[in-house]
């Protein structure tokens, strides 16, 4: 339910500042009509996000038994246990940046946007746990606190302007180092239970929307994006928790508001 909260208010958002220049009239006055003139733009940015994973389990999941070895934090240490699926709940979180933007001609923009964000995700499994006398479902969830440094170039493809409104496309790829990822201090307060780990590094690639409003003073976007990850995150450690998923992606989709 919070994804789908999430969309809709990103929805509502985009839509009611789409509005805006379909109220504007034509004696209206036209701010900053040398903006866009200048090569270098610099700003800040706040944004949401929600952190999805995509998980792929290994081939006949649902089929191996895994021994008592590989289940380091189920109790009393059962003789064996299969996973029956493993889910993945998004999380909301937030986002500050810092824009640098450069013109490269009418209509595109190279932008360098530099940031820090958090978020969680939970990884939902259901397990089913073999006993001397019986057997037993249960439903385990291991959360994974994210801080995360990004570092993305980005394409900016700007339509005509109209008055002081100009809609826009985008498109780049984003280096991510996951601050978090392996804490120590994480391991320390969940010294009972065994932690889920993601290596540090991701590549993601990404795509958005967005909409630029000009202001007397300074230049509002309302940005929408998407953000996918093209490297395995999951670092395994030989237990049920990491040895059943074939390939662990992150996904992002983020509303931000970008002040130039």
């Amino acid at each position: 339910m919070k994804d789908r909260r999430f969309f809709i208010f990103a929805f509502i958002i985009l839509a009611l500042f789409c509005n805006l220049p379909a109220k504007s009239q034509r004696s209206m006055v036209i701010n900053m009509p040398r903006y866009d003139d200048d090569l270098f733009h610099f700003g800040f940015v706040l944004g949401g996000n929600m952190s999805y994973l995509t998980v792929r389990p290994v081939a006949d999941m649902q089929h191996i038994v895994w021994d008592s070895t590989y289940i380091p934090d189920i109790l009393p240490l059962p003789l064996g246990a299969r996973v029956l699926s493993i889910e993945s709940r998004p999380a909301p979180g937030f986002t500050i940046s810092i824009v640098s933007d450069m013109r490269l001609g009418n209509l595109f923009n190279l932008r360098f946007v530099p940031s820090l964000s958090f978020g969680d995700r939970d990884l939902l499994y259901t397990v089913q746990v073999y006993t001397r006398t019986d057997t037993t479902i249960m439903s385990i969830t291991k959360k994974i606190p994210s801080t995360y440094i990004n570092l993305p170039l980005e394409i900016k493809y700007k339509a005509l302007r109209y008055d002081n409104f100009r809609p826009y496309l985008l498109a780049g790829v984003q280096y991510t180092l996951d601050l978090a990822s392996q804490a120590k201090k994480r391991e320390q307060h969940n010294s009972d239970q065994k932690i889920v780990k993601f290596n540090q590094n991701d590549i993601y690639i990404e795509a958005g929307v967005g909409f630029d409003f000009y202001n007397e003073w300074f230049k509002l976007g309302v940005e929408l994006k998407m953000m996918y990850g093209i490297m395995d995150v999951l670092k395994r450690e030989h237990n049920i928790y990491t040895d059943p998923i074939a390939k662990l992606n992150s996904k992002i989709f983020q509303l931000s508001f970008t002040f130039e």
